[in-house]
């Protein structure tokens, strides 16, 4: 065979071999559609088990429109990856649930019928750059029965939360349009007349915020069952219940119902004895407990013992001839101390409590116990006597020694539970449940309106400002528990974004040492000002008093000597720490642009040499 047909015979296979590897490209892309392999370290990509079950409750389909302005954020990286998150997520629950989730992507035009339908549907646009133009990044979901729902905006900084409020819509689209929640409570919280005062009263705006989301039903203490269509029981400041509606809260969360309690060692909101009587308000014990429920399950609190957090003690000011002062026993939980893993208490700042218990799980409980609000480690507890007779905040830090102890104000109980009255029987009595969902606060006043909001008149109308996230947290209690089973389990991801930790180490290595030059500069400068001061001090008054010494003259100098010096060391860090970087950077880009190819002609000479040492293997 000559020259020239190897060649034309090379050539031939080259494209036969191409022909083929685009065929089994293009064959793969058929046969392989859906197939997936989330190798991430998170597992971001793969769908949490209980979305997996929101998503099979589903009985007539579900549409979702996800607006995203593509060729208005062409600008905005960070926003466009994120973007493609989003998508890929709503992608991975469309190829889970074929034929229950229909997917449609739009680009909603400026001025165009996409954009109005976004508007429609409740979506927010956002605007950017200076042209007047504005961004959509939202979700709306329709159902069979015209039911909608919508993400307004994806907020870049809420990935953690991203799957669990998709699952929140496709629920809410599956399910009834407006959940049941039953309300029994021991405090005035509904609107009705107020005879301290001796008008109506337009109720708590905690109240307000619940009845505008759900169907808000009051229940009396003495009922002897909680409605079946009723999803969620809320329980305030609940004392001196009878025995029967003790069982019948017992069983209906032996039912599978949700319950959230607010219990309090020293309810401030209460009025009790004589209204008109101050004192005799004052001297009545507040607390309240469900002993009879809490110990069989195996919770534990204490109604006699208030919590004191150094840490987290609000400034307050109970007179006005006196500055504010710390009172240790009103709190405002940061951030730092909400559990940011649930998306019950997760991207909340503060959230403001009053004279508030704590809770626990006794030795043999059967519950697991996710605390979503603690206490500082600064904190202890004194008896709730001492808060109801207290004359002086300050009085409070007398003896106070912190038990370096976090105690849990608020908390989820769940698990296996079996009912608290062993010795009832019957046809409707359920002696125990595998997994019930329970909800304690330790703490009533945090849903007074003097801990979270400020209510203004307005030209005849009721204005509502919040300085703490109150209610936000009791909001997202109550639409949590009163949502699926499913949905209950959907908790926080991890989000995509990746930081190069390694050059955030060097950055904040390098601002530990600008930090020390700092406040190395800052002391020399106080040292210098003192001498100043003693020079001059020793100085009197005479026609050259304006006129420098030579001792002040040597020390202006050398202080600014010392500061040209310590900024030369200053810039000699920063510039060690853009070294640092670049050379980390240099290093990445031969790994990817040199090593990566290395690799495979290494690989490739290997390959030439093994084949080579075969044939002549071969040929002896």
């Amino acid at each position: 065979m000559s020259v020239l047909d190897k060649r034309a015979l090379t050539g031939s296979t080259l494209v036969v071999l191409a022909v083929l590897f685009v065929a089994l490209v293009m064959l793969s892309n058929v046969l392989l559609r859906g197939a997936r392999l989330d190798l991430t370290q998170d597992r971001l990509y793969t769908l949490s088990d209980g979305t997996r079950s929101v998503i099979r409750t589903i009985e007539e389909p579900v549409s979702l429109q996800f607006y995203f302005s593509d060729s208005a954020a062409a600008n905005y990286p960070t926003l466009r990856t994120y973007a493609r998150r989003v998508r890929e997520l709503l992608e991975e629950l469309v190829a889970v649930a074929p034929g229950k989730l229909r997917l449609e992507v739009i680009d909603p035009q400026p001025f165009s019928e996409d954009e109005d339908r976004a508007v429609a549907h409740g979506l927010q646009s956002v605007p950017i750059g200076g042209g007047g133009e504005s961004l959509f990044f939202g979700l709306a979901g329709t159902n069979a029965v015209d039911g909608q729902m919508a993400i307004p905006f994806f907020q870049p900084d809420k990935e953690t939360f991203l799957e669990y409020d998709i699952a929140k819509l496709i629920s809410g689209l599956s399910g009834p349009a407006k959940p049941v929640m039953g309300l029994l409570s021991g405090l005035s919280m509904t609107p009705g007349f107020d005879p301290t005062v001796g008008r109506m009263n337009p109720g708590w705006v905690i109240h307000g915020e619940l009845a505008a989301l759900f169907e808000v039903r009051r229940l009396e203490n003495s009922i002897s069952r909680v409605p079946e269509d009723i999803e969620l029981l809320m329980l305030v400041h609940p004392k001196d219940l009878p025995a029967e509606a003790l069982y019948a809260i017992d069983q209906f969360v032996m039912r599978g119902g949700r319950l959230l309690a607010f219990v309090d060692p020293h309810a401030e909101a209460e009025l009790a004895g004589d209204v008109t009587d101050p004192m005799a308000n004052m001297m009545a014990e507040k607390s309240s407990d469900l002993a009879a429920l809490f110990g069989p399950w195996g919770i534990r609190f204490d109604p006699d013992r208030v919590v004191l957090d150094a840490e987290n003690a609000l400034q307050l000011q109970t007179r006005p001839d006196q500055p504010p002062q710390r009172h240790l026993a009103v709190l405002g939980v940061t951030r730092q101390h909400l559990n940011q893993a649930d998306v019950i208490s997760a991207q909340l700042d503060v959230v403001n409590f009053s004279s508030a218990g704590h809770l626990d799980l006794s030795v043999d409980s059967t519950l697991s116990l996710e605390p979503l609000v603690q206490s500082s480690l600064a904190s202890t507890t004194v008896a709730a006597e001492r808060i109801r007779f207290l004359p002086e905040p300050r009085d409070l830090f007398n003896d106070f020694e912190p038990s370096n102890r976090a105690y849990v104000l608020a908390g989820r109980f769940s698990g296996p539970l079996k009912s608290a009255f062993a010795d009832r029987s019957g046809a409707d009595h359920r002696a125990e449940i595998a997994d019930a969902q329970v909800i304690v606060f330790a703490d009533t006043d945090l849903l007074t309106d003097r801990l979270w909001v400020q209510v203004q008149q307005f030209f005849g109308q009721r204005v509502v400002n919040a300085f703490a996230k109150n209610g936000d947290l009791v909001v997202n209690a109550v639409d949590n528990m009163i949502g699926s089973s499913d949905l209950i389990k959907v908790r926080a991801r991890s989000t995509s974004a990746r930081p190069f930790t390694r050059v955030e180490a060097l950055k904040r290595a390098a601002d530990d040492r600008f930090r020390l030059k700092e406040q190395e500069l800052q002391a020399e400068l106080a040292e210098t000002e003192r001498q100043l001061t003693e020079l001059q001090s020793q100085r009197g008054a005479g026609e050259g008093a304006l006129l420098l010494s030579p001792e002040q003259q040597t020390a202006i100098q050398r202080f600014q000597d010392e500061k040209l010096r310590i900024r030369r060391e200053l810039r000699q860090v920063r510039r060690e720490l853009d070294q640092d970087i670049q050379r980390l950077g240099a290093q990445l880009k031969v790994i990817n642009i040199a090593g990566v190819p290395v690799l495979l002609t290494a690989v490739a000479v290997g390959f030439v040499f093994a084949r080579a040492r075969r044939r002549r293997e071969e040929g002896k």
